[in-house]
């Protein structure tokens, strides 16, 4: 991931926050006032995933409401996706898996990608190709920050965010790990809050997550 995110000083998704919201947005109007809260909590880098059919316009009005945001395309399975999601405006890409077309895809894409992984055989086959920043997924179920940790004495040249199953309790564990750059999770954006509009609650939620920014530095993960 050598492509530097644009409008950005950093050239890497896990540099861009401790903590990415990963968001599927139901009803494409909802977008900009989500992601301008998620940013006045202080989490820039979101990630907009493909599991509803809003998704694509979702990442179009943010991109062009709240330039900033730096929003991205998560749940990205196939080539054919890379191209519309840059084609909308995604940032970075995210996906639950890979396989080679996929990632021939993201790396033609121009911006910066998180292949996922949850086995070392994965990591280590992505090593082989030049790819050192991954997604651990799904994080809590694969073997969380024991297996991580684990990873670190082999595999140091690996870097994760690790999603899937991480909520307030357990992103700080994660955080400290010296191979974890950031985490992924939904937590500051619960269901009920986003269909009500409350876009405070969402705010002060994401304020909540962004201080956990002083765990990942003060662990020396990412500066």
């Amino acid at each position: 991931m050598t492509s530097p995110l644009p409008s950005s000083s950093a050239a890497s998704v896990l540099d861009l926050a401790a903590v990415v919201p990963v968001v599927a947005v139901s009803d494409a109007s909802d977008a900009v006032p989500l992601a301008r809260a998620l940013v006045a909590g202080g989490l820039p880098a979101i990630e907009v995933t493909l599991r509803t059919p809003a998704a694509l316009e979702a990442i179009r009005a943010i991109t062009g409401a709240v330039p900033e945001a730096v929003v991205g395309a998560g749940t990205v399975i196939s080539p054919e996706q890379v191209t519309e999601c840059v084609a909308a405006g995604a940032r970075f890409l995210v996906s639950p898996g890979w396989t080679d077309a996929l990632l021939t895809a993201m790396r033609a894409s121009g911006v910066p990608f998180l292949p996922g992984v949850s086995t070392t055989s994965e990591v280590v086959a992505l090593l082989e190709r030049g790819v050192r920043e991954m997604k651990f997924f799904p994080a809590q179920a694969a073997g969380g920050t024991a297996y991580l940790r684990s990873l670190a004495g082999p595999l140091p040249q690996a870097r994760f965010c690790p999603t899937g199953g991480i909520g307030p309790a357990t992103a700080p564990e994660y955080l400290s790990l010296p191979n974890v750059g950031c985490v992924g999770g939904s937590w500051m954006v619960p269901a009920d809050a986003v269909a009500a509009g409350d876009w405070a609650r969402i705010e002060e939620l994401a304020r909540g997550a962004a201080r956990l920014a002083g765990l990942r530095d003060a662990g020396g993960t990412c500066r």
